[in-house]
């Protein structure tokens, strides 16, 4: 089956870039809704982005398991071979629910001195994190259990289902989002920063029981326990830890850029928020072609089909560079309305123009990056991304950071870390992968 057509690649890449924008969307939502409260703004916005990255950082780390299972179900689908697979789904996402509970009991009662201690949060700013997030974490056990379906989905090929879950969660937000934090007069008195946690737990909750009813209605596989421990699940564990370690290493280079921005200032953190969310929402339009690359990449290692494979980096790279610079055209074009969408307050405005820009050019580095990261992850090459993770962190960003505040550069030396890191990242895979898959067609 030739999968590096226009139509074979935009089939899965455009329903799974709707599906990725949700969490984004989810937090750009929360960001400027809170940005509009008519006071304690700055407060408010540094909650909601000291949140969105302990938030993020939990389901990066502990959300590894959708990659895998698409991984090893993709493989298996191209080898012919699915009947074999069908039991270790349901496995996989028993043992993620568990771990995601314990995480989120263990980190609802450190709430405090995660904020406090790690991000330097205090008075107003530290009773929104608190208030914010002993709601929100209830969520994150509902968001492993989607990311782990989302992962079946995408093994079989289908980002239309994922994509249907997705709209009908982000729509619940934000319309939750205006009532609760707003409230309606006589009817609802307005929850504030309360109102929006409480609005993207419920849009979670709903997400999660719709993809239990699609899995059950749209495909063959179960979530009825086998207590016979699945063959491949030792290869499924191995590879969650190499993603896990992975992403702790990412989310080093995460927590630290937003501890530095808390640092500086209030009216920094709630600029470095507002560049953060623009940011996780560009990545995630790119991540599509990267879901694909992902996807497809592991059939095609099921099926020893190199040259395919090949072909279709080339493709979704030549894709991925293209939206890139449709999204810096975008950023120039909207600089200063951009802005004004998150938040009216001047002082935090300020500096974020001023480190805008850096947001735009790295677009196209996130393109190259997200989609050989996502190839490679079809293919299964989780030891490699964990070693580079590893080094672009604590060779690249670490540094870069230090350096850039020595010299007193303020939020764009966090930016100007950040970029170090992504080129860190890009050239390491690019390497890897002509290196290792390249050479393969000349065997």
């Amino acid at each position: 089956m030739k999968l590096t057509t226009f139509k074979s690649i935009n089939k899965i890449a455009i329903p799974a870039i709707i599906a990725g924008l949700v969490e984004p969307i989810l937090s750009a939502t929360d960001t400027a809704i809170v940005g509009n409260i008519p006071f304690n703004t700055k407060e408010a916005l540094a909650a909601v982005g000291l949140v969105g990255i302990i938030l993020s950082s939990l389901i990066w780390i502990f959300g590894q398991t959708r990659s895998v299972i698409s991984s090893v179900i993709s493989q298996y689908l191209g080898a012919a071979k699915l009947a074999e697979i069908k039991t270790m789904p349901a496995q996989a996402i028993a043992l993620n629910i568990a771990i995601s509970v314990l995480i989120s009991i263990v980190t609802y009662f450190l709430a405090e001195p995660i904020f406090n201690v790690l991000f330097k949060a205090e008075g107003q700013t530290l009773s929104y994190c608190l208030s914010y997030f002993k709601i929100r974490i209830w969520g994150f056990p509902f968001s492993l259990f989607l990311f782990s379906i989302i992962g079946v989905f995408s093994g079989l090929q289908n980002t239309f289902w994922p994509m249907v879950i997705s709209i009908i969660g982000a729509v619940l937000n934000i319309l939750l989002d205006i009532i609760l934090v707003y409230g309606i007069e006589g009817f609802i008195a307005p929850m504030h920063i309360e109102g929006a946690a409480w609005a993207s737990l419920i849009a979670q909750i709903t997400m999660a029981l719709l993809a239990v009813y699609f899995l059950w209605k749209k495909t063959d596989i179960s979530l009825r326990l086998s207590y016979k421990w699945h063959p491949e699940m030792k290869r499924v564990v191995g590879m969650t830890l190499n993603l896990i370690v992975r992403s702790i290493a990412l989310n080093v280079a995460i927590a630290m850029a937003g501890r530095t921005a808390t640092k500086i200032g209030e009216e920094y953190m709630a600029a470095h928020t507002i560049a953060w969310n623009i940011w996780l929402f560009s990545a995630f339009f790119i991540d599509g072609y990267a879901a694909t690359g992902k996807i497809f990449g592991g059939r095609l290692l099921g099926a020893k089909d190199y040259k395919q494979l090949n072909e279709l980096v080339k493709k979704l790279s030549f894709y991925g560079i293209s939206i890139g610079g449709f999204l810096v055209l975008m950023g120039v074009i909207f600089y200063y309305p951009i802005g004004r969408i998150f938040t009216q307050e001047s002082e935090v405005l300020i500096p974020f123009y001023e480190v805008f820009f850096m947001v735009i050019a790295v677009q196209p580095l996130n393109a190259i990056a997200f989609i050989i990261d996502g190839v490679l992850k079809g293919l299964g090459e989780m030891k490699f991304l964990r070693n580079l993770l590893i080094v672009a962190t604590f060779v690249g960003f670490v540094p870069s950071l230090y350096l850039t505040q020595y010299f007193d550069l303020k939020l764009i030396g966090v930016w100007i870390a950040l970029a170090v890191w992504l080129l860190f990242r890009c050239l390491g895979m690019v390497i890897f992968f002509k290196k290792k898959f390249t050479s393969k067609l000349m065997q």
